[in-house]
């Protein structure tokens, strides 16, 4: 997925509720149809490792830095929420 096609995503004050897969056999940032975002990541769910990998391919894919995404919730869940800051 290109960056312009999630940049619209990255305001300042948006809460963006994803689904995570770790393991994957490729890092990807999908919008799913219903709007949901889905990122699968190679990185093991294990000492914050997969979280790592989902902020820096989150980031990528919104085109935004790193510091600018915030874990919210779903530390240890597949599911998760992160606020882009300003």
């Amino acid at each position: 997925m290109s960056r312009a096609a999630l940049s619209h995503l990255a305001t300042p004050g948006a809460v963006l509720r994803l689904r995570v897969t770790p393991r994957a056999g490729r890092t990807s940032v999908d919008l799913q149809e219903d709007g949901s975002l889905k990122v699968r990541v190679t990185a093991p769910p294990e000492d914050g490792k997969a979280n790592r990998a989902v902020t820096e391919a989150l980031a990528r894919a919104l085109g935004i830095a790193k510091s600018r995404l915030t874990l919210v919730s779903g530390s240890t869940s597949r599911d998760k929420a992160f606020r882009v800051e300003d």
